[in-house]
């Protein structure tokens, strides 16, 4: 047998099977509720079948877009099945023009609408001196500071390119609001939303977040409907089922804690964004490809 391995996946109401190769892309994954099994890499099915059978036992099924195969006893050679017949069936998918440089996203730097909207209407280089010489404050302060928390959670994500995954950043959605950060690699996509409060004390509720005790704020809750956005707008053009995670990254934080029954959303500090990193399991090397290449295109979140 190749080195594949089982790992157990759960989250918005499903409880899954994965079967991994070593560099963490998935070959088969198996709902463990259905027993129904989808085959993504054709030459390790049998391999995955006799791995899955050690965990759910007998009774598996592979789903196919034609009829369903009984895999409670050994199958046939793979080869005896066309393509179309041990897989599902590919969605269809709204197009895409041409990539071209002016559409490219990959060319944002981390806080790029905040960079773009403090060159539009910010003070100007002269004024900035003057204000930090006579040490006064100004309206722009929260945004300055927000930009430095985005440059910093965008180093920290930076450094995990060499596990496989890709990073975009400043995102401008349809409705003129922007993702800070969209993180797509071997574990799926992860819809990451910046705060930056130094020496703040943070707690975070399922939907409400409060700073230093004070008023609420409906961080949690925000994040959850951007990760659906995110999966909507990706779902448009790739023909695969794309899992989009909520991510909070608390920048410049003295303390951070979360209700036990907060769950929905991942919570972590600007240091410990890299966690996110050995994730793997839900994307092959190709699947990351086709999702960052229609994330990285600005016309697929502009369309209504």
């Amino acid at each position: 047998m190749s080195e594949l391995t089982v790992s157990r996946w759960q989250r918005h109401g499903r409880d899954r099977l994965y079967v991994n190769l070593p560099n963490g892309s998935a070959v088969a994954w198996a709902d463990r509720a259905t027993k129904v099994v989808t085959i993504k890499v054709q030459k390790y099915q049998d391999e995955a079948l006799a791995l899955l059978r050690r965990h759910l036992g007998d009774g598996l099924t592979v789903e196919t877009s034609a009829a369903t195969v009984s895999a409670s006893r050994p199958l046939p050679n793979a080869q005896q099945y066309p393509p179309t017949f041990r897989q599902l069936a590919p969605r269809s998918t709204a197009p895409l023009p041409p990539l071209s440089p002016s559409e490219d996203l990959a060319k944002n730097r981390p806080g790029a609408r905040l960079l773009g909207l403090l060159a539009e209407r910010g003070p100007s280089t002269a004024e900035r001196v003057k204000a930090k010489l006579l040490r006064q404050s100004s309206d722009w302060d929260t945004w300055y500071t927000g930009l430095e928390g985005e440059r910093k959670v965008g180093r920290e994500l930076a450094r995990l390119s060499s596990l496989g995954w890709r990073v975009l950043h400043g995102i401008q959605k349809n409705n003129g609001g922007d993702i800070d950060h969209l993180l797509i690699g071997p574990g799926g996509v992860f819809s990451i939303n910046t705060k930056t409060h130094r020496g703040a004390s943070v707690w975070v509720g399922d939907a409400m977040v409060k700073v230093n005790g004070g008023k609420p704020h409906p961080y949690a809750a925000a994040s959850k409907a951007e990760a659906d956005y995110v999966r909507g707008v990706l779902e448009r053009y790739c023909d695969f089922e794309v899992p989009v995670e909520p991510v909070l990254v608390f920048v410049g934080v003295e303390s951070l804690r979360r209700a036990a029954t907060q769950y929905a959303v991942r919570v972590y500090q600007d240091r410990d964004v890299a966690a996110l990193g050995p994730l793997s399991g839900k994307f092959t090397p190709e699947q990351v490809d086709s999702v960052y290449a229609v994330a990285r295109h600005r016309r697929a979140w502009l369309r209504p």
